[in-house]
C-alpha cells in the first residue's frame, strides 16, 4: 500500500488533489405553461431517461398569467455519467461558448432545437422545443459548506474562478470562447 503512495507522488509531486476541479451536476431545464410545458416534460425523459421534476411559481405576474402554485418548468439534474451526454450538448452548439454565460462554480447556455443534439431524432408528440443546460462545478471540500454538522466556512480560494472554468472546458472538452460584442454609442458612429 505504500508503494501505491508513493508511486502517485512519484508521478505528480506538485499538484494539489484538492485544488482538482470536477463537474458537480449537469442540470436540464425547460419553461413553459400548459401544452408547452408537457412536450417540455417529454423532452427532458426522452433526452436523459430520467423522470423530470416540475416546479411551481411562487409569485404571481399578470401580464405573463403567472399564478402562484402554477407549474412553469421542468427540471432534470443529472450527476452521473456526465461527460458523454455533455459532449453531446456542446456539439449541438458547435462547441463554441460565450464568456458571457460563465460566472463562478457555473457555466449556463441554451439549445434552441433538441434535434441539433447528435444521436437524437425527431419525436411527433415533442415537436421543436429547447432547454437550458447549467453545468455546476465543484472542487473537494465543499461539503464543509454544506453539511449540516459542523458546517464550516468555505475558502474564497477554494470557489472555481471563470478563467479557471474556461481553461477546464478548454482542455477537456475543446470548446472555444468568444467575447460577446457589446453594440455602444462609439461604434456606431464609427
Amino acid at each position: 500500500m505504500k508503494e501505491k503512495k508513493q508511486n502517485k507522488m512519484e508521478t505528480n509531486p506538485k499538484e494539489n488533489v484538492m485544488r482538482e476541479i470536477k463537474i458537480d451536476k449537469l442540470v436540464l431545464n425547460v419553461g413553459g405553461i400548459g401544452d408547452p410545458l408537457e412536450k417540455g416534460f417529454k423532452l427532458l425523459k426522452f433526452l436523459t431517461g430520467r423522470t423530470p421534476k416540475k416546479t411551481k411559481s411562487k409569485k404571481r405576474i399578470p401580464s405573463l398569467g403567472v399564478k402562484p402554485g402554477l407549474e412553469i418548468g421542468a427540471v432534470v439534474t443529472i450527476r452521473r455519467d456526465i461527460d458523454n451526454l455533455l459532449k453531446k450538448f456542446l456539439i449541438a452548439i458547435d462547441n463554441v461558448l460565450k464568456k458571457s454565460q460563465v460566472n463562478e462554480n457555473g457555466l449556463s447556455f441554451g439549445i434552441k432545437e433538441y434535434i441539433e443534439i447528435p444521436g437524437t431524432e425527431y419525436q411527433r408528440d415533442i415537436g421543436i422545443a429547447g432547454l437550458d443546460v447549467t453545468i455546476s462545478f465543484a472542487r473537494s471540500g465543499r461539503r464543509v459548506k454544506l453539511r449540516k454538522i459542523k458546517k464550516s466556512k468555505f475558502p474564497k480560494r477554494q470557489r472555481i474562478s471563470k478563467e479557471e472554468i474556461i481553461t477546464f472546458m478548454e482542455e477537456k472538452f475543446n470548446t472555444q470562447f468568444k467575447w460577446q460584442q457589446a453594440i455602444g454609442k462609439k461604434s456606431l458612429s464609427n
